[in-house]
């Protein structure tokens, strides 16, 4: 009977620190998110090699989680804006904490939202990236096209992940994925969808070492003969 009881205790505290995970809430969140921050920050420069980021440029950065990519950013795109969306409202408060001085300053901007559904106007940034996110995203295909509206003509998406299908840590960190329920991707996977969604100029960098996955795509140019 205890060691029942113990097995329904162990599963119930699984299944809620993978909600977190996914979701993370404004209270036992907050932990898991510094947690992400700290585990994501050489995920994440290992990414950001990997594009362009101008003095001036406007950057969205989807799924924010605790900040810390937003916080790098910023320190790069000096006389520019970040932005940042999160669904989670425990990820939206960290990253608000952890980038106060900036929003005060007027170069950070964060608020609760949806990859499907993004608060912004068309052509509206330099530059998207979406760090350790890409995995939960409802519609994939129609949310890189969201992203893809958002972009300016010219502009690149990075989608950075720290595992992939058939990367060298898809044995150990796969089935994790598949608990949380995320979607996993590999190479020509990633390939394709960028392309379906309207991407062109399509690059994928691997760290095979550390089963890191970068892949990169621009929107279309305006055509300047176009009415």
């Amino acid at each position: 009977m205890l060691r029942a009881l113990l097995l329904i205790v162990v599963a119930l505290a699984a299944v809620y620190l993978a909600r977190q995970v996914r979701k993370p809430d404004n209270f036992a969140g907050r932990f898991i998110v510094w947690l992400m921050n700290k585990s994501h920050s050489r995920l994440t420069d290992w990414g950001l090699q990997h594009v362009r980021i101008e003095k001036e440029f406007a950057i969205l950065d989807v799924g924010c989680g605790g900040g810390r990519t937003i916080e790098k950013m910023a320190a790069l795109a000096t006389d520019g804006t970040v932005f940042g969306i999160d669904y989670a409202p425990g990820s939206v408060a960290a990253s608000c904490a952890k980038n106060a001085e900036l929003i005060r300053a007027g170069r950070v901007s964060i608020q609760q939202a949806m990859v499907s559904n993004l608060p912004f106007e068309p052509d509206a940034f330099d530059l998207v990236t979406a760090i350790e996110t890409q995995y939960y995203w409802p519609n994939l295909l129609e949310d890189m096209r969201e992203i893809l509206r958002v972009l300016k003509p010219g502009g690149t998406v990075a989608i950075v992940a720290e595992t992939y299908r058939k990367g060298s840590r898809d044995t150990v960190l796969g089935p994790a994925m598949k608990m949380l329920g995320g979607a996993s991707l590999g190479v020509n996977d990633e390939r394709e969808l960028f392309s379906k969604a309207g991407y062109v100029d399509i690059s994928v960098f691997e760290e095979p070492s550390k089963g890191w996955l970068c892949v990169t795509g621009r929107k279309p140019a305006a055509n300047p003969n176009s009415n």
